[in-house]
């Protein structure tokens, strides 16, 4: 008889790997007993999961919800993809603000070759169209607008298409101020990193803005639904179907890296933090993004202010407070939102169950001392932020449309001064441009950052890295008007350089230099998801550990590479 393994007894090793330990005699039998139990009531499927064969032309793969069929992406990619697998039950209806409910199994074989759409929304720059999980020009007609949908619990997953097993995998959490995003987005393109770090490449869609991190404090509540985290437990919950999942998919359970970038760099932490999902994270990726919390009496006013938007804007709907949100529609709540600008939500929220009530002592106290981590930010992270400042001269549709048109190899006419207003230019001048943008790349980027690392520092943690990403060479007006700008790192991990929001950003002329930039920082990424450290060969260079950043750069030939320190 197989071995009954506990729950959640994880014991980590010296190299931060996990291992799990063998139940007590009673709770094996108590398992055992459950088991036995389960089989009798549910119905037949293929629960066992079973290894996906590489190399022999099929993707079908027997998940512990059922088979699924993904997609055979070829000889010019060299991987298999898997695209919208459910992982939870639609958070819909009596679902909504819930923790996400265990997807039903299936039986039949589920085709999994498309993405899932994103989840419901208020249209900004990095969401999904209106047309779908997609990004093209009518983004723009979204901005502003609902945008997705509720039904949206999905990941997706990429591997290379040969035989190996035990295959490191990579968790990415999509970014947009825990308010919009989508994995579709084909910045996150999982294909190119999977083949190239030869690992396994999730990404994972999860309820965002007011749908994802709401506490209201009702009464009567469990705990995880008053937490108000409900974005948060859909991460761990995607996380626990990896884990119980990576090895049909040729990937180690021990080894997975939570990687992402802007708010999902918060949510990395998060997860880092939680007693719910800690134990699964074994290596960590945060890019652009640090430990943030908010209270929950912050989270409480904001749910007050939210339900009397809706109450003034559905006055004779005869209904009041939550039971008047629950009634709407997703997109009429987008549209509350939007309306009374609201659309900000608090997130994520320190509510002692989800989230610690204080996260940095935790981190502290050395929940994370033997998980590496490999950080990374942006030189120009603010310049991505015009709009917080009024710096920009065109509104945000015909700055997508202008940015979504532009040839990169045929600049035209387009000038500094066509994109941001007078009062910052020139760009270098005292409390110019540059200088409004360095405001904000330090208060909401480079300082939490900072104190999150330095958290970890002082827990012992002995593998912690840092990059700063100082690359600018688009071509002229982009190259002052967004530089080194938040989140253009991510097509260089990647390596997804085709139609993005930042297709303006990449000419012929400048590809040489970039390609050698992005090559070494995939490298990076390799070496760090299989053995905990950037370090490789081809870097010509010691990578050293935080409080040192190693300088990532390239000019339109060349990679340029060089270090700071920051204390």
């Amino acid at each position: 008889m197989p071995a009954v393994w506990s729950r959640a007894t994880v014991v980590r090793e010296p190299s931060g790997r996990r291992r799990r330990t063998r139940s007590t005699p009673l709770r094996a039998f108590l398992g055992i007993v459950l088991a036995l139990a389960l089989l009798t009531t549910m119905p037949v499927t293929s629960a066992s999961a079973q290894p996906v064969q590489p190399g022999k032309g099929s993707t079908l793969v027997h998940t512990t919800l059922g088979p699924i069929v993904g997609r055979d992406e070829g000889r010019s990619s060299g991987t298999y993809s898997w695209l919208g697998i459910p992982y939870a039950e639609p958070p819909v209806g009596d679902l909504r603000w819930r923790p996400p409910k265990p997807h039903r199994p299936w039986v039949q074989a589920r085709r999994t070759q498309q993405y899932g759409s994103g989840c419901a929304q208020p249209g900004r720059f990095f969401s999904p169209s209106p047309n779908g999980p997609f990004y093209d020009l009518a983004v723009r007609d979204g901005l502003q607008q609902p945008v997705g949908a509720e039904d949206c619990l999905t990941l997706n997953i990429f591997r290379p298409s040969t035989a190996k097993r035990d295959l490191p995998v990579v968790f990415f959490i999509h970014g947009g101020s825990n308010v919009v995003g989508y994995s579709a987005d084909p910045m996150y393109d999982g294909r190119e990193l999977a083949r190239r770090a030869q690992a396994i490449v999730v990404t994972v869609n999860y309820r965002t803005g007011i749908f994802g991190w709401l506490n209201a404090g009702s009464a009567g509540d469990d705990s995880l639904s008053a937490s108000g985290n409900f974005g948060t437990l859909d991460l761990v919950d995607a996380l626990r179907f990896v884990d119980r999942n990576a090895r049909t998919f040729g990937g180690d359970p021990d080894n997975i890296t939570v990687m992402g970038q802007s708010a999902g760099a918060v949510n990395v932490w998060s997860l880092l933090v939680s007693p719910l999902s800690r134990a699964m994270v074994d290596k960590a990726i945060p890019l652009s993004g640090g430990l943030s919390t908010r209270s929950v009496a912050v989270a409480r006013a904001y749910a007050d202010r939210v339900m009397q938007a809706a109450e003034s804007d559905h006055p004779s709907s005869g209904r009041s407070g939550m039971d008047l949100l629950r009634s709407l529609s997703a997109d009429d709540l987008v549209r509350v939102l939007v309306r009374h600008q609201l659309d900000a939500t608090p997130a994520v929220i320190a509510d002692g169950a989800v989230i610690p009530s204080d996260p940095y002592a935790v981190l502290e106290s050395g929940v994370g001392r033997d998980v590496p981590v490999l950080a990374g930010n942006t030189l120009e992270e603010g310049k991505l932020f015009g709009s917080a400042v009024g710096a920009h001269k065109p509104s945000d549709y015909d700055r997508f449309t202008a940015q979504y048109l532009f040839d990169p190899d045929n600049p035209g006419n387009l000038t500094v001064s066509d994109l941001l207003k007078d009062d910052y230019l020139p760009v270098d001048k005292p409390q110019g441009w540059n200088d409004a943008a360095g405001a904000l790349t330090e208060a909401v980027f480079t300082g939490i950052n900072r104190d999150s690392l330095n958290a970890l520092a002082r827990s012992g943690n002995r593998s912690l890295y840092h990059y700063r990403f100082d690359w600018n060479q688009e071509p002229a007006p982009f190259d002052q008007v967004y530089g080194a700008v938040h989140a253009i790192d991510l097509p260089f991990v990647f390596g997804t350089f085709g139609r993005t929001v930042f297709s303006y950003a990449f000419s012929q002329q400048n590809q040489p230099g970039r390609l050698r930039l992005s090559n070494l920082m995939i490298e990076s990424v390799r070496n760090f998801v299989h053995e905990g450290s950037p370090q490789h060969r081809g870097l010509g260079r010691t990578w050293e550990q935080w409080p040192t950043s190693l300088v990532l750069d390239a000019d339109d030939r060349h990679v340029r590479l060089g270090s700071t320190t920051d204390r």
